[in-house]
């Protein structure tokens, strides 16, 4: 789950956070509360009201950003691409759990293995297609061989002009990857059906 998590496949209904509207005024300011005046002031006739349950996902912000702001309506984030904060998730609703599951099986060692494995080490980071800087970027095509952004009209092509010459080697390279990926899912496969 965590590394699932990490890279971003575990579906958005998942991580929706639900907390009634009770009152207005709270000492501090609250993620539910706040979002609920931001969706007031987008769309007054549907922002939900006293007694209402608010639903919310955690986006991602500026680093040090509180809570209260980066509440966000789950299906204002979906509809405008906007890339969940998955460390939120990980640091303040799985990690303290599973440790206090784990902690009496596998001891002081619980934290490391669970939160620091191997299977955090892959991780998925969502850029927002809104926003400041995304109408400058593009996505581009790069070269198998050196990685080197292929030109508009080598686009359909695997390898730049210089990598050409061992177009049929990068093949070969490529081709022994995906055995080896398909030779490794074909024994765990194996082993589930176990």
């Amino acid at each position: 789950v965590i590394s699932d998590l990490l890279c971003n496949r575990i579906d958005l209904s998942q991580l929706v956070i639900t907390k009634e509207l009770t009152k207005t005024d709270y000492a501090a300011k609250q993620a539910h509360v706040e979002l609920a005046a931001k969706m007031k002031k987008r769309d007054a006739g549907n922002a939900p009201k006293l007694g209402d349950r608010v639903a919310y996902v955690f986006i991602s912000a500026t680093k040090g950003a509180p809570a209260y702001q980066k509440a966000e309506d789950p299906v204002y984030a979906l509809q405008n691409s906007i890339p969940i904060d998955t460390n939120y998730y990980l640091e303040n609703q799985l990690a303290k759990p599973l440790i206090r599951i784990f902690e009496p099986i596998l001891g002081e060692k619980a934290e490391s293995l669970l939160l620091k494995g191997d299977h955090t080490r892959t991780r998925c980071i969502a850029t927002s297609q809104v926003g400041a800087l995304a109408a400058f970027t593009r996505k581009k095509e790069t070269c198998l061989g050196c990685k080197a952004v292929l030109p508009p009209d080598r686009e359909n092509k695997a390898v730049c002009k210089h990598c050409e010459s061992r177009e049929s080697e990068l093949f070969y390279n490529e081709l022994q990857g995906q055995q080896k990926l398909e030779e490794k899912f074909s024994r765990l496969w194996t082993e589930c059906q176990r």
